[in-house]
Protein backbone atom coordinates (compact mmCIF):
# COMPACT_ATOMS: atom_id res chain seq x y z
CA UNK A 1 0.00 0.00 0.00
CA UNK A 2 1.29 3.43 -0.88
CA UNK A 3 1.77 5.86 2.04
CA UNK A 4 2.91 8.93 0.44
CA UNK A 5 1.32 9.21 -3.27
CA UNK A 6 3.66 12.27 -4.06
CA UNK A 7 6.58 10.21 -4.25
CA UNK A 8 5.06 6.98 -4.70
CA UNK A 9 6.62 5.39 -1.30
CA UNK A 10 5.48 2.14 -0.18
CA UNK A 11 4.21 0.93 3.40
CA UNK A 12 7.38 -1.75 2.96
CA UNK A 13 10.10 1.00 2.12
CA UNK A 14 9.10 2.90 5.13
CA UNK A 15 8.86 -0.12 7.21
CA UNK A 16 12.54 -1.38 5.41
CA UNK A 17 13.54 2.20 6.43
CA UNK A 18 12.70 1.83 10.34
CA UNK A 19 14.50 -1.40 10.14
CA UNK A 20 17.34 0.41 8.78
CA UNK A 21 17.34 2.55 11.93
CA UNK A 22 14.93 5.70 11.25
CA UNK A 23 13.39 6.75 14.12
CA UNK A 24 11.45 10.00 13.06
CA UNK A 25 9.69 10.85 10.29
CA UNK A 26 12.39 13.54 9.46
CA UNK A 27 15.09 10.53 9.22
CA UNK A 28 12.06 8.70 7.27
CA UNK A 29 12.31 11.71 4.65
CA UNK A 30 15.78 11.83 4.22
CA UNK A 31 15.87 8.51 2.77
CA UNK A 32 12.99 8.11 0.59
CA UNK A 33 11.20 11.65 0.54
CA UNK A 34 8.22 10.75 2.41
CA UNK A 35 6.49 13.29 3.93
CA UNK A 36 8.50 16.08 2.29
CA UNK A 37 5.57 17.28 -0.32
CA UNK A 38 2.25 17.59 0.69
CA UNK A 39 2.88 16.02 4.00
CA UNK A 40 -0.52 14.14 4.06
CA UNK A 41 1.41 10.94 4.56
CA UNK A 42 3.01 12.28 7.78
CA UNK A 43 0.50 10.76 10.30
CA UNK A 44 0.66 7.62 8.83
CA UNK A 45 4.67 7.08 8.97
CA UNK A 46 4.67 8.42 12.53
CA UNK A 47 1.69 5.64 13.39
CA UNK A 48 4.11 2.89 11.65
CA UNK A 49 7.01 4.56 13.33
CA UNK A 50 5.21 3.64 16.80
CA UNK A 51 3.75 0.42 15.74
CA UNK A 52 7.67 -0.08 15.62
CA UNK A 53 8.76 0.90 18.73
CA UNK A 54 9.57 4.43 17.79
CA UNK A 55 8.94 7.84 20.12
CA UNK A 56 5.28 8.78 19.83
CA UNK A 57 4.93 11.62 18.03
CA UNK A 58 5.28 15.16 19.55
CA UNK A 59 1.16 16.21 19.44
CA UNK A 60 0.37 12.63 20.96
CA UNK A 61 3.17 13.29 24.17
CA UNK A 62 1.70 16.83 24.16
CA UNK A 63 -2.41 15.45 24.45
CA UNK A 64 -0.71 12.86 27.19
CA UNK A 65 0.38 15.27 29.21
CA UNK A 66 -2.58 17.98 28.82
CA UNK A 67 -4.64 14.86 30.05
CA UNK A 68 -6.07 14.74 26.91
CA UNK A 69 -5.85 11.21 25.16
CA UNK A 70 -3.87 8.63 26.26
CA UNK A 71 -1.66 7.49 23.91
CA UNK A 72 -0.55 3.83 25.41
CA UNK A 73 -4.99 2.62 25.42
CA UNK A 74 -8.08 3.73 24.39
CA UNK A 75 -6.94 4.29 20.66
CA UNK A 76 -10.01 4.59 18.45
CA UNK A 77 -12.09 4.65 21.43
CA UNK A 78 -14.34 7.75 21.93
CA UNK A 79 -13.70 10.73 24.89
CA UNK A 80 -15.92 10.27 27.90
CA UNK A 81 -17.62 13.39 29.45
CA UNK A 82 -17.20 13.71 33.42
CA UNK A 83 -20.84 12.80 34.44
CA UNK A 84 -23.03 14.44 36.99
CA UNK A 85 -23.18 13.14 40.61
CA UNK A 86 -24.78 9.57 40.59
CA UNK A 87 -25.26 9.56 36.66
CA UNK A 88 -22.95 6.77 34.46
CA UNK A 89 -20.55 9.07 31.68
CA UNK A 90 -21.70 9.73 28.07
CA UNK A 91 -19.73 9.60 25.46
CA UNK A 92 -18.49 13.05 24.31
CA UNK A 93 -20.71 14.17 20.94
CA UNK A 94 -19.42 16.58 18.51
CA UNK A 95 -21.45 18.69 17.10
CA UNK A 96 -21.32 18.55 12.54
CA UNK A 97 -22.98 22.24 12.90
CA UNK A 98 -21.08 25.29 12.21
CA UNK A 99 -21.11 28.05 15.19
CA UNK A 100 -23.53 30.64 14.71
CA UNK A 101 -21.75 34.03 13.45
CA UNK A 102 -22.21 36.61 15.38
CA UNK A 103 -23.10 40.37 14.27
CA UNK A 104 -20.07 42.50 14.30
Amino acid sequence: MYVCMCHAVTEDQVKKAIDAGANSPRQIAKGCKAGTDCGSCVRRIQALLGEHGARPCPTARLAAKLGLADPEGDAGQPPVAPAPAGQAPLPAVRSLEPAPLRAA
